[in-house]
């Protein structure tokens, strides 16, 4: 777990599941062993990256909220993280990104096509994993959320470098290729203790708003943040021609003349614009639409807690709706 989300945090966020996540890090080591030594070497190589663990940390907030005393929930936690690893992998190469978590992603270290293979080792090493745990319900949670995912990437992909998309169709991506994650692991930890059906959905709409707070926060660290905190290379969605909230909200917004710069920066993925874009964005008023929609996203999560018995669990889960916002990284 990252330092950096104990510190920011505050309020003992991962204290209460201090133990459960050594547990969740003894069974991905063990999990992500391999007879073919690169596989083995890629995939401690983005696991060890560290990052904030947050789906992990969903499964086993909610399982303990609930009551659980199994340990299902720690091959669970795990689960979530390789699905997340294993999309990381793929993403880092499809953007030809060469930055991730402070240091060179693992496509940079070891090439593109070691990446995508060692990402499909990754993916179905969760699947074995979860088959183990024996239960319909939850390979059908995770089946449907990976193929959701991979719909999201894809929608993504027709998105790249077109500046006509608009706020509904990026939401639809964030909710398909970020927030579907993020929901599977939370009604995971809720179903798993045996939580009430209409708990179980709660829970899937705390980590799927939680999730969406997540990613628009990204979004505005792209353009607001640096790269010793955000752990990447800031511009990089630009530079990838991706139109994320604060230039779609530009695009509607702003003078013509940055309407037709940004939609040539789009186009064309060029980032020599970036100072110029970043003033724009900030004058029109992007970043600040972005965040508060993120804290709309946040609050909708706190809002589905309503019914959760308190705890020191639910505490942290509060917790980190306001973490999701306030972060800088």
């Amino acid at each position: 777990m990252s330092a950096a989300i104990r510190h920011t945090s505050q309020n003992n966020l991962i204290e209460p599941i201090s133990a459960d996540m050594e547990a969740v890090n003894r069974v991905i080591r063990q999990q992500l062993h391999s007879d073919v030594p690169l596989v083995s070497q890629i995939a401690e190589y983005i696991i060890s990256a560290g990052g904030k663990r947050i789906r992990p940390v969903l499964v086993l907030l909610l399982a303990n909220a609930y009551g659980y005393s199994g340990t299902h929930h720690h091959a669970l936690a795990a689960v979530v993280e390789f699905i997340h690893t294993a999309t990381l992998l793929h993403d880092d190469v499809v953007d030809e990104s060469s930055l991730r978590r402070g240091r060179e992603t693992a496509n940079a270290m070891f090439g593109n096509a070691a990446s995508v293979l060692v990402g499909d080792f990754v993916y179905s090493r969760a699947f074995q994993m979860m088959v183990n745990v024996g239960d319909m319900r939850v390979m059908q949670i995770l089946a449907d959320a990976t193929n959701v995912i991979a719909e999201g990437e894809v929608l993504q992909l027709l998105n790249m470098h077109d500046p006509d998309v608009d706020e509904a169709r990026y939401l639809q991506v964030i909710r398909s290729k970020t927030a579907k994650l993020f929901e599977a692991a939370a009604q995971l930890g809720a179903l798993i203790a045996g939580a009430p059906e209409s708990e179980v959905e709660a829970a899937a709409e705390y980590g799927r708003s939680l999730g969406t707070a997540f990613q628009l926060v990204d979004d505005a660290l792209d353009y607001s943040g640096n790269a010793a905190d955000i752990g990447k290379n800031v511009g990089d969605d630009l530079r990838e021609g991706k139109p994320t909230l604060p230039l779609i909200y530009l695009m509607e917004n702003g003078t013509p003349n940055q309407r037709e710069l940004v939609r040539s920066c789009i186009e064309n993925g060029d980032e020599t614009h970036f100072d110029e874009i970043l003033a724009a964005i900030t004058t029109s008023g992007a970043l600040d639409y972005t965040m508060q929609e993120a804290s709309k996203a946040a609050q909708r999560a706190t809002d589905a807690l309503s019914g959760m018995p308190d705890s020191q669990f639910k505490d942290s889960l509060l917790n980190l709706s306001r973490f999701a916002v306030d972060r800088n990284h």
